[in-house]
């Protein structure tokens, strides 16, 4: 497979100052560098493309004979055919060297100093982190109000690694939890990413969330309502409440249960609990129910839908 134009390959017209030459290089140089395309199989031999047409056109003499005689001038007085095409790096006489930290030392934090992430020697691979992995799982609507912990299998190459992830109290549906370090291994002793876990909250039977409030429907007679009563009402953490209705309550009405709410974040707070009253009708009465109702409906009372429509 025959080579391609040094010009081409640089992308630069025949004409080209040095200056020109030495920009196009260096842009594509930070473009292919191996470092900055570790995953691309390809990227070394591209970067050894430009960087072998960089050390011939950055050359006057080689510029000279490769204009002259094509690729064939490796053979006629030329560089020797197979030559080394980082050769021009680091010192030595070429027109055209310069310091492969300078080139891309600023795009790792490194440079001349030394040290930073990619190391100081030149050759040593530059240190990548991992990147990040994401899951999703879903904890009880009881772990999300309270805090605690959910187990999580991942995958860590070959292997199934068990982790506990740690849920706090009061979070929301959707929330990302960060485990850092948990993601996937750095390369060239990068450190490893992180695993991004976003929660979802399993519905409960009886309880749902308002911000840091709780709510339940409870059911009541028409007389419990119309009378008041005493009944029993569910609370998240602490068994059955006992609380009073007061007579005369509608359906729809909110008694509120201070400090049984849902557990702030980073706080011993909490929200309330609010009991949603539900009149609830028999869907069969008896013929004493019946006549009982039919008193009642009889008896002078106040529209409740009087002016309402207005």
């Amino acid at each position: 497979m025959s080579k391609r134009d040094y010009y081409e390959v640089l992308g630069v017209s025949r004409s080209a100052s040095k200056d020109e030459i030495r920009k196009a290089y260096k842009k594509l140089a930070r473009k292919f560098h191996p470092d900055v395309k570790p995953a691309d199989p390809d990227s070394e031999k591209k970067f050894s493309e430009i960087t072998e047409a960089y050390d011939v056109l950055s050359d006057e003499e080689k510029r000279k004979n490769f204009d002259q005689f094509g690729h064939a001038f490796r053979g006629a007085g030329g560089a020797p055919a197979g030559g080394n095409p980082f050769q021009g790096f680091g010192g030595g006489s070429g027109g055209g060297s310069f310091d492969l930290e300078d080139l891309l030392g600023g795009m790792f934090g490194g440079g001349r100093g030394g040290g930073a992430a990619g190391g100081g020697r030149r050759g040593q691979p530059r240190a990548h982190k991992g990147s990040d992995v994401k899951a999703e799982i879903t904890v009880s609507f009881t772990v999300a109000v309270e805090g605690g912990e959910h187990s999580l299998t991942v995958q860590q190459g070959s292997t199934h690694e068990q982790l506990s992830v740690k849920i706090p109290a009061g979070i929301d549906d959707g929330q990302t939890i960060r485990l850092a370090g948990q993601g996937s291994p750095g390369t060239g002793g990068g450190t490893a990413g992180d695993l991004l876990v976003t929660i979802h909250i399993a519905p409960h039977p009886w309880f749902r969330r308002e911000g840091h409030n709780l709510l339940v429907d409870v059911p009541v007679t028409p007389s419990e309502a119309a009378l008041g009563a005493k009944v029993d009402v569910p609370t998240l953490t602490e068994g059955v409440l006992v609380l009073s209705v007061p007579p005369g309550t509608s359906s729809g009405a909110k008694l509120r249960l201070r400090g049984k709410g849902v557990r702030k974040p980073k706080s011993d707070d909490r929200g309330d609990q609010f009991v949603v009253l539900k009149i609830v009708m028999p869907k069969e009465l008896s013929e004493e129910a019946r006549a009982l109702y039919q008193q009642l409906a009889e008896l002078p009372s106040v529209d409740p839908r009087d002016g309402l429509w207005r």
